[in-house]
């Protein structure tokens, strides 16, 4: 059953954020791919989201779609103008991809290219109305297109870290779902008790919504998170039983997977990021019983 098809039932998916490689060797991606097809419903691909140069989206989406199993891949508008990216997007469709989530890009200041220039042509709720433009066969200059690209499109719900902070966060998802976004993908969820307090004016979009589930990897990761993006909502608790365990990767792994298995009662999927961990996720999905 496809991406879309399962949104659509309601059925519960689950994703895993694999990232390109930062060259051409592409075996690592492949095998990392291979581990959990049949575990996994679709693999996204960011699209050197955090300024970092890799290989494109595009060539990771193609990849994943080679291997049988269905991509979606980042798009977003710091580094393309409304030229390129439509023409992207017709390319990612004759490749075989057919999920797309609308990300913001960060600066450049925060990447491996800092003197970059970034585009900006356009912003988030531009691009989301030009896909759905584009499905309906016209372009955004308005002339028509040969054949006409299927796409199912997400939006991405930015941090928060009080009530107020998220009312501003929905008012802009409100404009995405009216441009045409089909689901939502929140920020990593820690503290799922808060998350669920959060959930229902979430949920009020009406859009299926799909948790992330971030891996921390360590302790000093944990702290950093904690102490820098308050945001997260990671709990000196959570802290002090990864520093206490006895392996603490494996502890890690352990809460991703409680996490996870947690979500799993409450949204209609989740997307685990492992960022370089990604031979673990098999271990991840064992400890949420996926």
């Amino acid at each position: 059953m496809s991406f879309q098809r399962q949104l659509a039932s309601g059925k519960f998916v689950v994703l895993a954020e694999m990232n390109t490689p930062k060259g051409v060797n592409v075996s690592e991606l492949v095998a990392n791919s291979r581990r959990i097809k049949g575990r996994v419903d679709a693999v996204t691909i960011p699209d050197m989201d955090n300024g970092v140069m890799r290989m494109s989206a595009l060539a990771g989406g193609a990849l994943i779609h080679q291997q049988g199993m269905e991509p979606i891949i980042h798009v977003y508008c710091r580094d393309r103008n409304r030229m390129a990216l439509q023409g992207d997007l017709l390319a990612a469709h004759m490749l075989g991809i057919r999920n797309l989530i609308v990300v913001p890009g960060e600066e450049m200041a925060n990447g491996d290219h800092r003197d970059a220039v970034e585009v900006g042509d356009i912003d988030e709720r531009e691009l989301i109305g030009a896909i759905q433009s584009l499905q309906n066969g016209i372009d955004m200059a308005g002339f028509s297109l040969n054949g006409s690209p299927e796409f199912t499109t997400g939006c991405t719900l930015g941090a928060f870290t009080d009530d107020h902070s998220l009312e501003l966060e929905l008012e802009k998802l409100k404009e995405y779902v009216a441009a045409g976004a089909r689901f939502i993908v929140t920020p990593p969820v820690f503290d799922v008790d808060y998350f669920s307090g959060c959930l229902p004016k979430i949920a009020a979009l009406n859009v299926p919504v799909i948790a992330t589930v971030f891996l921390l990897k360590s302790v000093g990761i944990a702290r950093y998170m904690a102490l820098n993006e308050p945001g997260a909502h990671i709990s000196e608790e959570m802290i002090i039983r990864i520093r206490k365990a006895p392996d603490r990767e494996m502890e890690c792994l352990r809460i991703a997977g409680e996490i996870t298995a947690a979500l799993k009662k409450l949204v209609q999927g989740v997307k685990i990021e492992t960022l370089g961990w990604e031979h673990k996720l098999p271990t991840i999905l064992g400890f949420a019983g996926l």
